[in-house]
């Protein structure tokens, strides 16, 4: 099968996503700009996840870009990847009205971390099926960024729930940062 089917209904789902997650922006019955003040958190739950969201879309796009062709193992790795992040719009909403609040954090922590383990799947199949001396595996490589951030996920899952929920959004905002740019070595190989 061709990877343009299952690159074009990803991109669907994360559009999707986007849009319910900005539905989940109510707007305030007060003029005054001290009416967003009670929206804050939930407004910066939802810029982190549209990151999120960005940076999966955008690597997604890289590591499909490289495959010659979809099995149905990764038909049914990409939507495992799919489910979760389809569970963000939740995670984010209850994070932001509760204003991140232990519980909330630690579930919304739980799903980047499914995600994230769900993403390392899906390029395991990839690779699987390209093999190892095929461009995404040459272009991964050791992958330090990959398995890096399901260890900032579990500590900031651990710093939420031990300690404070600020802390453990510190890991979660840190690990978006270290993935904001786009996947140097995936747009060397692709080039």
């Amino acid at each position: 099968m061709d990877t343009r089917r299952l690159e074009a209904f990803s991109d669907g789902v994360l559009a999707i996503i986007i849009t319910i997650m900005v539905l989940e922006l109510k707007v305030p019955h007060d003029a005054s700009l001290g009416g967003l003040r009670p929206l804050l958190p939930v407004f910066g739950s939802y810029v982190l996840s549209f990151t999120y969201i960005g940076i999966y879309w955008s690597n997604h796009h890289h590591m499909i870009h490289l495959a010659e062709r979809v099995t149905g193992g990764i038909l049914w790795a990409n939507l495992h990847l799919l489910f979760w992040l389809s569970l963000l719009p939740f995670a984010t909403g209850w994070m932001g009205e509760n204003a991140f609040a232990r519980w909330p954090t630690v579930v919304y922590g739980l799903d980047l971390l499914a995600c994230a383990i769900a993403y390392f799947i899906l390029e395991r199949r990839i690779i699987a099926v390209e093999g190892l001396d095929g461009p995404l595996a040459r272009a991964v490589g050791s992958d330090v960024k990959g398995k890096a951030s399901p260890a900032f996920y579990i500590a900031g899952i651990a710093a939420a729930w031990l300690w404070t929920p600020v802390a453990g959004m510190a890991c979660f905002v840190a690990v978006a940062l270290i993935w904001l740019v786009p996947d140097r070595r995936i747009e060397r190989t692709i080039h």
